[in-house]
């Protein structure tokens, strides 16, 4: 997989592909500065060749990897957006509504903390 189009063809569901698709976009949207990569089968986006956070798919969810950094310091607005987590990362079911705040303050708790960070992960 080259391309985030490549990794979305790959969702059967079409309405599982379209809300990842929206996600996708409204991140390109918001952070154009940000690169698209597909690693480890997931897109993903980076900031000067540093991780910023993933996404990967499956039956009942989405699931989003911002390092355990971000898990930490955002833990309690994932239990208040209703999204269940782990340490490393947290899951979208697929019929819940998308916290756009949420993934803002993630997004930019990552651009900020990770901006002199040379290595790819923490």
């Amino acid at each position: 997989m080259q391309t985030f189009n490549d990794f979305l063809c790959t969702i059967e569901d079409k309405g599982q592909k379209l809300k990842l698709k929206e996600i996708l976009d409204w991140i390109k949207h918001k952070y154009p500065n940000l690169k698209e990569k597909v690693g480890w089968n997931q897109p993903m986006f980076t900031d000067h060749d540093t991780f910023i956070i993933a996404f990967s798919v499956s039956k009942k969810h989405i699931a989003v990897a911002p390092e355990k950094a971000a898990m930490d310091k955002f833990i309690n607005d994932f239990k208040t957006a209703g999204y269940e987590a782990s340490s490393m990362l947290f899951r979208i079911k697929w019929e819940d509504e998308i916290d756009y705040n949420l993934l803002l303050r993630i997004i930019d708790f990552n651009i900020e903390n990770k901006k002199h960070y040379l290595k790819f992960w923490r």
